[in-house]
């Protein structure tokens, strides 16, 4: 599957998806890298790796459309991937890629979507946050979830250290979401993503943890 990544910045999970790609098992390729942004450092990435690259600076959302449109169909692709870009498309442009985009945010969506999610799961007081790759919708943060990770939330975190963990996590997730997709595993029924062949464990995680039986201290008298 040729894959067309839009980056706006470092471009770390656009480098997890070329380390994912170089493995000749892998079932996708990037055909293409386009960056809103002319010193976007993913743009390095994908120059060292060989891939093709396009600036699109463009302000107006239809502009920006017409001209990424065209690249991607010049290089073929099948499946957008939103990897860290930082503007909002033009709702028409989503719609022809409808169920052929996505985009990976750092939280458990449908919590905390928009910026600075993970400041907002320190304000809420949550155990547990993550990352999710989802198909886009003209909403922000919306569509059908194709994965989920979930990162514990230490009582120590600020947002650094947290945003650090959950982007260890990504790393992990996207490759894993394009390589279901690629593979022709995913449907969307309902609205929702339903996966076919693949078996999820079941995990019952609690933060904070009970301790052992042994530390429990009794209060009968």
């Amino acid at each position: 599957m040729r894959l067309g990544m839009l980056i706006s910045g470092r471009g770390s999970n656009l480098q997890a998806m070329i380390d994912a790609a170089a493995d000749p098992a892998y079932p996708a390729e990037i055909a293409i890298v386009i960056s809103n942004r002319a010193d976007a450092a993913g743009l390095a990435r994908a120059a060292a790796a060989g891939i093709p690259s396009t600036v699109i600076a463009r302000d107006d959302r239809s502009g920006f459309a017409a001209e990424a449109e065209t690249r991607l169909r010049q290089h073929r692709v099948e499946l957008v991937c939103l990897a860290g870009f930082m503007r909002l498309l033009d709702t028409g442009f989503v719609e022809a890629w409808r169920d052929r985009m996505i985009n990976i945010h750092p939280s458990l969506l449908p919590a905390f979507p928009g910026l600075h999610a993970q400041r907002q799961a320190l304000e809420a007081g949550v155990r547990f946050t993550g990352c999710t790759v989802h198909f886009v919708r003209p909403e922000v943060d919306a569509g059908p979830i194709i994965a989920q990770a979930v990162v514990p939330v230490h009582p120590d975190d600020n947002e650094a250290r947290l945003a650090a963990r959950i982007l260890a996590a990504e790393h992990r997730l996207y490759p894993l979401a394009v390589r279901l997709i690629a593979e022709g595993r995913t449907r969307i029924v309902g609205g929702k993503v339903e996966i076919d062949g693949w078996l999820v464990e079941e995990l019952a995680a609690l933060n904070p943890r009970e301790p052992p039986p042994d530390l429990l201290v009794s209060t009968r008298g």
